[in-house]
């Protein structure tokens, strides 16, 4: 998913990069988002919840997957900082590479900058989203917008942290498969509006070795599929953290990070994920 560069023709050119790590995603088709579950008002707190579906097995493996990130130290991190670089894609060839620094503020804050000299910098703020280069600031187009939702919606954070808590979801063994030659148990989790989403486990240390969803595709009237696949694990600040991404669209590998470096918690500046 790595990056297009669009041309303004009347004003000035603006790079259009998509990144699928660390919930770093701009769309590349126009998608329909999953629906957001609202919270509960005081009144209705009583109301009964939809109920959970969960094969007793999967949710071992899943448990066991928190585990081998790193246990209750994967899921407390409040902030990841990264560093390193990330590979565009298009038709197969590479379209181009750029430097990054990204501070991500779980669950849905993040700064992210890209390029060697007068970096492009990307907001984003829970359903809000701005972009500043050496022109000025913009708001995220609303493609780019909806693009860095969905990919932070099934991030390895969030999808472990939150996604398999929510009510009404139904999750349950899946097929044994390989990534990148390596066995994986698959894990098949369902949401309430029908999205499907696949978790491929590494068989012998856990982890994820590849997460996948299926999104609707409005415009072409079609189910786009994305994945990105996770490699080179390391252990830093006590948690299991892949310094290779992958991201495929339908089967195209569209976007590569390498990270250098990674440190967790760090704290960041008030201002860090606002237009301020």
């Amino acid at each position: 998913m790595e990056g297009t560069f669009s041309v303004d023709k009347v004003h000035h050119t603006r790079v259009f990069c998509v990144l699928g790590i660390f919930a770093l995603v701009i769309g590349v088709n126009p998608v329909k988002l999953p629906a957001q579950q609202p919270a509960a008002p005081n009144l209705s707190q009583h109301a009964p919840q939809p109920t959970q579906h969960i094969d007793p097995l999967a949710r071992q493996m899943l448990n066991r997957a928190i585990q081998g990130l790193g246990g209750q130290t994967f899921l407390n991190a409040k902030s990841l900082t990264t560093k390193g670089r990330v590979f565009f894609f298009q038709e197969g060839n590479t379209a181009g590479m750029q430097p990054f620094v990204s501070h991500v503020l779980y669950p849905d804050k993040r700064h992210f900058s890209y390029g060697k000299t007068k970096p492009v910098i990307l907001i984003n703020n829970g359903m809000k989203g701005w972009e500043l280069d050496r022109y000025g600031l913009i708001d995220q187009p609303e493609q780019q917008l909806k693009g860095w939702i969905l990919g932070n919606r099934y991030s390895l954070e969030n999808l472990l942290r939150l996604r398999i808590n929510e009510p009404g979801i139904l999750i349950q063994m899946g097929k044994v498969d390989f990534v990148d030659n390596v066995p994986t148990q698959g894990i098949e989790i369902i949401e309430p509006g029908g999205t499907s989403v696949r978790v491929d486990l590494h068989r012998q240390t856990n982890v994820p070795s590849r997460i996948t969803y299926r999104v609707r595709n409005v415009k072409e009237d079609a189910w786009d599929e994305y994945s990105d696949a996770y490699a080179d694990y390391r252990v830093v600040d006590g948690i299991e953290t892949p310094m290779h991404i992958t991201r495929y669209l339908n089967g195209d590998r569209i976007g590569e990070t390498f990270r250098g470096s990674a440190i967790y918690n760090e704290d960041y500046p008030p201002n860090e994920f606002t237009a301020e």
